[in-house]
C-alpha cells in the first residue's frame, strides 16, 4: 500500500489515545466481575453465561473512564462489552480516543490487515499507522436524524495532496476546528462478536451513496477499500465503547465520548430511564442492583 493511502486509513482507524477526556460520575474502581477463561479459544465463556452470572449495577457503569477501559485485555473488554445495551444513537461531535487492550499488539494487528506485510515492514508501516492517527483523527460527528456519521480530521496538511482542490465541511469543538471526512451510514444492526442483541453499526460499505462523499480519500473506507465496519454499545448516555473490522476481521477496540451528554443524561441513567435504541434481543439484559 502507497504511503498516503496508510495515512488516510490512519485517519479513522486510529484515535489519538492517552489521557482520558472523561470522568465516570463517582470515584473510585468500578465494581465489575469476569468470568474466568484461559489463552485458547475454546475456553472462553459463553457470553450469555457472562452477563447471568456476573450483571453490572448502573452504580458501576458511572464509574467507568477510558483510563480503566484500557486497563483491560481483550477478553475483558469483550465481556463488558457483551454485558452492555445499544443505549440510544447519538447525535453531535464525540471526541474519539483507541483502546489497545493490556498486553496486545493492536497497532502491529492494523498494519498486517491494512498492508499485509511481513517482518520490518509491519513495523514501520505500524508506526506510521499510529504517528498519523495521532496527527489527524479527533472523533466522529453523529448526524441522528439523517442517520449519518462523519470523521473529524484535525489537519488537512498532509492529505491535501490527495484530496486535492474544493472546500471541505468542517465543524467547531471546543474552539478547535475539524474538517469533517469519511462519512458512514447509521442504523441497528447484528453484532459480529454478540448477536444476542443488536448494536449501533457505523457501516462505510456504501459511503458512495452519502451526500458530499469525496472520492479521495472517503473511497478508502468503503467496499472498495479497507471494508471498515464498526459497531458501538453504550456504557452511559456520553460514553460508548465501540469495536472496528475490517473486512469483518476485528481490529481495535476504540471510545467515544460527550462530556455534555454525559452530565446532561446522569439522572435519568441512574434510574434506569435511557433505553436502548435497538432491539434488546429475546433474553433480557441482566442489570445487578445494589
Amino acid at each position: 500500500m502507497k504511503p498516503h493511502m496508510l495515512l488516510l486509513a490512519a485517519a479513522f482507524i486510529l484515535p489519538v489515545s492517552g489521557c482520558d477526556k472523561i470522568s465516570g460520575w463517582f470515584a473510585g474502581k468500578p465494581d465489575i466481575a469476569f468470568a474466568p477463561y484461559g489463552d485458547d479459544y475454546a475456553s472462553k465463556p459463553d457470553l450469555a453465561q457472562v452477563e447471568y452470572d456476573h450483571p453490572i449495577a448502573l452504580q458501576e457503569l458511572v464509574k467507568i473512564t477510558p483510563k480503566y477501559l484500557a486497563s483491560l485485555n481483550q477478553e475483558e473488554l469483550d465481556q463488558l462489552y457483551a454485558r452492555l445495551g445499544s443505549g440510544p444513537i447519538p447525535d453531535g461531535p464525540f471526541d474519539g480516543e483507541i483502546v489497545f487492550p493490556r498486553g496486545s499488539s493492536g497497532k502491529l494487528r492494523a498494519a498486517e490487515i491494512i498492508g499485509g506485510l511481513k517482518g520490518l515492514g509491519v513495523n514501520f508501516k505500524g508506526k506510521m499507522l499510529e504517528t498519523a492517527g495521532e496527527a489527524l483523527w479527533k472523533g466522529k460527528v453523529f448526524y441522528r436524524d439523517q442517520k449519518v456519521l462523519r470523521n473529524r480530521i484535525q489537519d488537512l496538511a498532509v492529505l491535501r495532496p490527495v484530496i486535492g482542490p474544493g472546500d471541505i465541511p468542517k465543524i467547531d469543538v471546543d474552539g478547535r476546528d475539524a474538517w469533517l471526512l469519511f462519512p458512514a451510514k447509521l442504523y441497528c444492526g447484528q453484532s459480529l462478536i454478540d448477536s444476542r442483541r443488536e448494536s449501533i453499526i457505523i457501516d462505510y460499505a456504501f459511503t458512495d451513496e452519502i451526500r458530499g462523499y469525496r472520492e479521495k480519500p472517503d473511497f478508502l473506507a468503503g467496499r472498495r477499500g479497507l471494508k471498515v465496519r464498526d459497531e458501538i454499545r453504550m456504557v452511559r448516555p456520553g460514553l460508548y465503547l465501540g469495536r472496528a473490522y475490517m473486512d469483518h476481521a476485528f481490529i481495535l477496540n476504540f471510545v467515544l465520548t460527550n462530556k455534555e451528554v454525559d452530565k446532561a443524561g446522569r439522572a435519568e441513567f441512574e434510574i434506569g430511564q435511557v433505553r436502548d435504541e435497538c432491539w434488546p434481543g429475546t433474553q433480557k439484559r441482566v442489570l445487578a442492583t445494589r
